[in-house]
């Protein structure tokens, strides 16, 4: 699932392509990729509206409009196309939004688990799904004292607390693995036993590890691609995740792989007790 920087690596694409274009048709195929309003209020309220910018919150893309801002979760593949409005509709093409020029950009998801919801311009950080979010990775106050404070009332282990996006906004299992690595603490560890120096290590690798990962691109795993083939190259610079069995780049040791709550996870035993 993409994660922070891929998200923000689809942004960097998009935005030369639709900043100030303008939305003459909607085309929705598949009902569930929009969560609200109705599909037929979806199609009638984004026709005329202008794309004014386009940012991120969270794994979120944030589409400003005219009237409204529009969101879209890519969820496990989902991706944006551009074609030309003769172009024979792909099968996964599932939304497709048709521009005053001719072009067509279409969002494409095989596995249909994408999600879009249309809220009001001003006041869409107040409304669901967004209000309930915590801080941004390189937000100012999110600093130790917040994070500690977010993980003294939970007893899952850190792996799944730094997952929740009421938390930190944006980190997802791959950059998960690589943090906890980084900063020396293993996945399994309850939430509430992580010291406020844990969390201040947590925050610094963090910031270094998505900002990284930012600058590369994002990490291209199994089919992720931003845009129109567009190849994040952070995968090789991963250090565990992905390496079970390799050897731990700091004691030799090779790494492991578990599952907590459901979610494959790397470390190494040693450097991570």
């Amino acid at each position: 699932m993409p994660e922070k920087p891929e998200v923000l690596t689809v942004v960097k694409a998009l935005k030369p392509k639709i900043i100030g274009k303008k939305i003459v048709d909607v085309e929705v195929l598949w009902d569930n990729i929009i969560e609200k309003p109705s599909v037929k209020e979806f199609k009638s309220i984004l026709k005329n509206q202008i794309i004014e910018d386009i940012d991120t919150r969270g794994k979120w893309i944030v589409f400003h409009l005219t009237k409204n801002t529009l969101i879209v979760h890519l969820r496990m593949e989902g991706k944006f196309f551009f074609r030309k409005k003769d172009e024979p509709i792909n099968k996964h093409e599932h939304v497709i939004f048709t521009f005053d020029d001719g072009m067509q950009m279409r969002f494409n998801d095989v596995r249909k688990f994408g999600k879009m919801h249309l809220l009001s311009k001003d006041k869409y950080l107040d409304e669901l799904p967004l209000k309930e979010m915590g801080y941004e990775y390189n937000d100012n106050r999110l600093d130790a004292d917040y994070l500690h404070a977010k993980l003294i009332t939970k007893s899952i282990p850190i792996k799944s607390s730094l997952l929740d996006q009421s938390i930190i906004a944006g980190i997802g299992n791959i950059y998960d693995d690589e943090i906890l690595f980084m900063s020396r603490i293993s996945p399994l560890k309850k939430s509430n036993k992580v010291t406020k120096k844990e969390c201040e290590a947590i925050i610094k690798n963090t910031n270094i590890v998505l900002d990284n990962a930012v600058k590369l691109g994002g990490t291209t795993i199994k089919s992720f691609t931003s845009s129109e083939g567009v190849h994040g190259l952070f995968q090789n610079k991963l250090l565990v995740h992905g390496k079970r069995g390799e050897l731990c780049p700091n004691c030799n040791s090779p790494i492991e792989k578990i599952k907590i709550n459901g979610r494959g996870t790397y470390y190494c035993p040693k450097c991570q007790k």
